[in-house]
């Protein structure tokens, strides 16, 4: 109702009253405007259909089946499952082990590195970021073979601190958890930094200033400001290390050794033998597993706060 006490136009057209004897005028839904969310969505689902969702059951099919490629047969072969679990145990226990230590020693060096970028890079913040992603410009597997060159017993590292007497003659890197995890790191850092940034970045300053404000110190401030908005940043570098590091093979193979074997090089050797059965059925279990481990993450974390401070 206007200030006059008379209805506008626009009252009597959402009222429904005939105008100029016609008919009421009543707006149709626009169908359109609601279909276009599913549109934009329609791409990412068809996507996800052909290349997770259709696979992993087939997948399943597969892990459920006997013999070896090209002679394998569907026979509900539940024993894959149980089999697999009882001999690879102590493989799967230690690729969770190993992500999570990487997980965390990526966390501790990049949040630093990602909290001066974004508070502290000014104008120079894409150089550093462009130098940060610099060496993974190179391959995965050059990288990884570079590192084994650097902590060959006698490379040019360690044989020069044991040429020195720094070292001892017996002290070696290759072939040890050490080396794995390390590598691990190493490979996954950006994953880490990056999502961390991202977080960062799009904290108002504003807040930081009326921290100070209110008489609070940088560690109060960090603790109830900064800490808090990042989290979808932790959650979403947590999801991109822990994951691929748990599948991971190529460090393992190529900087560990027989006691530093992860489930990934175990499924890489069922596939290569022919023995996609118990290949699948390791890859399901492993999927499982990380599926489980990443909802009680969240439901941890408090994915709905995490997302809503996102949102924010």
């Amino acid at each position: 109702m206007s200030t006059s006490g008379v209805p506008s136009v626009d009252e009597i057209v959402k009222s429904g009253i005939p105008v100029f004897g016609g008919e009421p005028v009543r707006r149709k839904p626009n169908r359109r405007k609601k279909a276009v969310p599913y549109g934009l969505a329609s791409s990412g689902v068809l996507w996800l259909l052909v290349f997770f969702v259709l696979p992993s059951f087939y997948m399943l099919y597969v892990s459920l089946s006997s013999g070896l490629l090209g002679t394998q047969q569907f026979t509900w072969q539940w024993s894959n499952y149980t089999s697999q679990i009882t001999e690879f145990q102590s493989q799967l226990i230690r690729s969770l082990y190993y992500a999570t230590v990487v997980t965390a020693l990526t966390l501790v060096v990049a949040y630093p590195l990602a909290y001066w970028i974004a508070f502290y890079g000014g104008r120079r913040k894409n150089t550093y970021l462009l130098l940060l992603l610099l060496p993974f410009f190179v391959s995965f597997i050059i990288r990884t073979v570079e590192w084994s060159f650097i902590l060959a017993d006698n490379g040019f590292v360690l044989g020069t601190l044991k040429n020195w007497g720094l070292l001892p003659k017996s002290f070696k890197v290759l072939s040890t958890a050490t080396a794995v995890i390390a590598g691990m790191a190493y490979n996954f850092l950006p994953f880490t930094a990056l999502p961390v940034y991202v977080a960062l970045e799009r904290i108002d300053p504003k807040l930081l200033e009326a921290g100070k404000d209110l008489y609070a110190n940088p560690a109060t401030v960090f603790r109830k400001v900064i800490w808090p908005l990042s989290l979808p940043g932790v959650f979403a570098a947590f999801l991109l290390t822990f994951v691929p590091a748990v599948g991971d093979y190529v460090n393992s193979a190529l900087l560990g050794g027989l006691h530093t074997t992860m489930i990934g090089q175990i499924i890489q050797s069922r596939y290569l033998n022919l023995d996609y059965p118990r290949g699948a059925a390791l890859s399901f279990l492993l999927m499982a597993v990380l599926l489980i481990g990443g909802i009680a993450y969240a439901k941890a974390l408090g994915t709905e706060d995490v997302l809503e401070t996102a949102a924010r």
